[in-house]
């Protein structure tokens, strides 16, 4: 996925996409194959290759107990972020993911679409050269979830950004390529338009490709 792009990461449950991104990522180790981040192997140099990651999992792991701010100055310092860098960081995410109305409010006591944008917030901090984002629209009203487009619109421009998701409106929306596995393969690769076919039907498409590998 070069920079500039956002690729869908598509599949039905079960097909291997979390697992896929734990693995670029650095959460599991791989037990064949390679895979590169800005032309890291994340097996061999893996403290390398998560330096230019954001990674945005679902329903991601947030200290409830913590504020938005003390949180991100706390995974600043993790990152190896301090002083002004840190400083002029947190402002910046707290500006683009909308957190200023809520900077020094207790995380367990946000609704569930701030702590999503408290968990976009971290994965921005270091100012990632690779976004990796698992359902980032997951729980957010409608004026949310137009808010999370845009920043992925505006992010897009410089950044590497691999999107997951189950609602193929949002890939429609936001992404250029469609990379679609199922039970483990890859069954398709290309642009939106090529996977919405002729027919604009992407959900048809969907179905056609993953159940023909199932079957």
């Amino acid at each position: 996925v070069p920079s500039g792009q956002v690729a869908a990461f598509l599949g039905p449950n079960g097909a291997g996409k979390s697992t896929t991104m734990k693995m670029l990522t650095g959460f599991l180790a791989p037990t064949e194959g390679s895979a590169r981040i800005g032309g890291f192997d994340v097996s061999t140099q893996r403290l390398d290759a998560v330096k230019l990651i954001g990674y945005l999992p679902e329903n991601g792991p947030l200290y409830h107990e913590m504020t938005p701010k003390s949180l991100l100055e706390y995974l600043g310092h993790a990152r190896g972020l301090s002083g002004s860098d840190l400083a002029g960081r947190m402002d910046y995410v707290a500006q683009k993911c909308a957190l200023k109305t809520v900077w020094n409010k207790t995380i367990g006591k946000l609704s569930r679409g701030y702590k999503q944008r408290v968990g976009m917030a971290q994965a921005l901090l270091h100012d990632p050269k690779v976004l990796i984002l698992d359902e980032p629209t997951s729980g957010l009203d409608p004026n949310q979830v137009h808010e999370v487009r845009d920043l992925i619109h505006s992010l897009s421009k410089t950044k590497t950004i691999l999107l997951s998701t189950h609602i193929l409106r949002e890939v429609q929306v936001c992404c250029d390529r469609v990379v679609l596995i199922s039970a483990g393969r890859i069954v398709f690769d290309g642009s939106v338009q090529e996977m919405e076919g002729q027919g604009h039907d992407m959900e048809g498409r969907f179905r056609e490709l993953t159940k023909a590998r199932l079957t």
